[in-house]
């Protein structure tokens, strides 16, 4: 799995862990799910998520971008 991959991932495990706990405990939770999107939406234009550094420490590498022949 690459870091970018990884990024996907957690963001999509962390809105649908904020809708249930928003949905059983609190609304307040949705608040998180924004905070998720608003670094989605930063990393479109920077190339980078606060995820990031914590992923490739857990291992993860970059995604090669070049083209095999």
């Amino acid at each position: 799995m690459t870091v970018e991959r990884g990024v996907r991932l957690m963001a999509g495990v962390m809105v649908l862990l904020s809708i249930a706990l928003a949905h059983y405990l609190s609304p307040y939770w949705l608040l998180l799910t924004v905070f998720v999107g608003l670094n989605l939406l930063q990393s479109t234009f920077t190339n980078w998520c606060p995820a990031m550094p914590i992923l490739r420490a857990f291992g993860l590498k970059d995604a090669n971008c070049s083209v095999v022949k």
